[in-house]
């Protein structure tokens, strides 16, 4: 009995030696069929960024913005996006080449352009609800009118990952026109949201916004700077300048 006892020691250690000669070694039976061990392939960009857009419209706050422009000092845009939906852009130097301040606000009622330089601010109302090219700063664009196509996936545009802008956080993404038949329905360029659907930083053809403030809470209502009164709105280049006759 002592010499059967003695024996199964032996067999034992040359199955272990056996087993580990196979060149493979057993799988734990869980590792197989655990569904956290299977991999879920990530978002694309387009979607990523749909996402981030789609929790942008329902972002209501203040905060300002750094604005670059090739030819133009530094500037401190401030975007009011309030709670009953209405919103204002401030953009100093936006009009007459520099020279003149304006905001353009939206509401139930409509578009409007302000002039905020002098004592008495007055906004003029966008016929059609839309500005012309000449007296549109597009500062506001990103903020209201762009989100609907970059949140559409039949929208006419190209998406990929880009790095991020110096002074934005969360991610950034190119937009560019996915044909060229087609114009973009935004303007293209790189475009950077934080998880929470903050915009914080854009790289466009009209300059540079990069979130300058942290976010703060929006008002009820973005209130027009002053009356509506009538004529044109402000042009946003210089104003043409006519050479008295001798």
């Amino acid at each position: 009995m002592r010499r059967l006892k003695a024996s199964i020691p032996v067999l034992a250690l040359a199955a272990f030696v056996i087993s580990g000669c196979s060149g493979s070694s057993p799988q734990p039976a869980s590792a197989a069929g655990d569904p956290a061990s299977s991999s879920i392939p990530p978002l694309d960009a387009r979607t990523q960024l749909a996402g981030l857009v789609a929790t942008a419209k329902d972002r209501h706050f203040t905060a300002g913005y750094t604005f670059t422009q090739t030819g133009h000092p530094a500037r401190t845009v401030t975007v009011t996006l309030a709670a009953d939906g209405s919103w204002r852009v401030d953009v100093p130097g936006g009009a007459l080449g520099g020279q003149a301040n304006l905001a353009v606000a939206g509401n139930r009622d409509g578009l409007y352009q302000c002039r905020l330089s002098g004592a008495s601010p007055t906004c003029v109302k966008a016929t059609a609800g839309t500005l012309p090219a000449w007296a549109d700063p597009q500062v506001h664009h990103p903020f209201v009118d762009w989100l609907d196509p970059l949140t559409d996936g039949q929208a006419a545009i190209s998406v990929a990952a880009a790095p991020l802008l110096n002074g934005a956080r969360g991610s950034c993404f190119s937009v560019e026109a996915n044909t060229a038949s087609l114009a973009a329905p935004v303007e293209p360029g790189v475009y950077c949201y934080d998880v929470d659907g903050t915009l914080t930083g854009l790289k466009v053809g009209f300059g540079t916004l990069v979130l300058a403030t942290p976010a703060a809470p929006a008002p009820p209502t973005a209130a027009l700077p002053g009356p509506v009164t009538g004529g044109s709105p402000l042009p946003v280049g210089a104003a043409a300048t006519t050479t008295p006759t001798p």
